[in-house]
């Protein structure tokens, strides 16, 4: 085999991995929808559709060991992560086997376990959040990689600007990633910011930006690759802006169509990154029946992860006091 066709080989099959994990995470979120609009899920939820390649291509290039601190907006992370469905619907579900016990529920989930550091529910706190778990991996030594996820609308909040100068400063193996869906609940970026290019913010802080189309898992994937090894080489931090877009709304409930066109939905619906990436696949040659096989296989994980949640037990009314200092 030539060294050109091994790389293309390896392309492929890296590709079709990625596919397979979007893929995870978008049926996850269609059924988690589904589970909301059928009253059998309590709390709050915020779908991550239309996004999935910002998880994955970042994700993808974390150790076991590195850390994500995730967002309102976070199966996706939590799922890209390591975290097992079954565990995350189960946190979602209120239920014993979730991963904080079905305490956390979407907003506020820990996994730390996985690496994965939490939701939150309040914009821009992951970014202090984890340029404080960078410092203390740096002062550790112990070469993990941390990465914050967060929205355009954190990026105009004093917790953004005084971590990234943080970081910045002391040199930390962090990596910033905003996640530019364009809207902050129903505001437009453009009426919130004058300069509405996240990546150009980095030149204050004396540290690298880049942009990234965030429907494009190959493109996002090398961006990461590139910022995480940086990091790990001691070579400071990165704030990458992925350009991506939500095609539902803020949260169930939100149709979100009141501040958006129809029109706008449909022109990104064209760069969905599902489907793109299977597009991909077919024109790399992969067999249509590799594909579909795989679909099964994520359909089937689905299904278990809901039975295993489903089935459950729910929190005792003695266990209220526990983890309460």
């Amino acid at each position: 085999m030539t060294e050109r066709v091994l790389a293309e080989q390896i392309n492929r099959d890296l590709l079709l991995n990625y596919y397979k994990k979007m893929l995870e995470l978008r049926l996850f979120e269609f059924k988690v929808q589904e589970l909301y609009r059928n009253a059998r899920l309590p709390g709050f939820v915020h779908l991550y559709v239309g996004e999935e390649a910002v998880a994955v291509g970042v994700c993808s290039n974390l150790d076991a060991g590195d850390l994500v601190f995730s967002t309102h907006r976070g199966h996706g992370h939590a799922l890209a992560k390591g975290v097992p469905p079954g565990v995350v619907l189960a946190e979602l579900w209120g239920k014993t086997t979730g991963c904080s016990g079905g305490r956390g529920g979407s907003m506020h989930m820990y996994a730390p376990e996985y690496g994965f550091m939490g939701t939150n529910g309040i914009v821009g706190a992951p970014i202090p959040l984890a340029t404080g778990g960078a410092l203390s991996a740096k002062l550790r030594k112990k070469g993990q990689v941390v990465v914050s996820f967060f929205g355009e609308g954190a990026v105009n909040s004093g917790s953004f600007h005084e971590a990234v100068n943080f970081g910045a400063v002391w040199n930390l193996p962090v990596v910033y990633v905003c996640e530019n869906n364009l809207y902050a609940t129903e505001m437009a970026f453009n009426r919130a910011t004058k300069n509405t290019s996240v990546a150009s913010r980095a030149a204050a802080y004396g540290m690298l930006g880049v942009e990234v189309d965030g429907q494009d898992v190959e493109a996002v994937d090398a961006t990461a690759e590139a910022a995480i090894r940086r990091a790990r080489e001691d070579g400071g931090p990165t704030l990458i802006e992925c350009k991506t877009y939500r095609y539902v709304g803020h949260h169930e409930g939100d149709p979100g169509t009141d501040y958006r066109t129809r029109d706008e939905v449909q022109q990104w619906k064209q760069q969905d990154p599902v489907k793109l990436s299977r597009k991909r696949l077919l024109d790399y040659g992969v067999d249509e029946a590799k594909l579909l096989a795989a679909d099964q296989e994520v359909e089937q994980l689905i299904d278990q992860a809901v039975e295993f949640a489903e089935n459950s037990p729910e929190p005792s009314a003695d266990s209220v006091n526990e983890h309460v200092f």
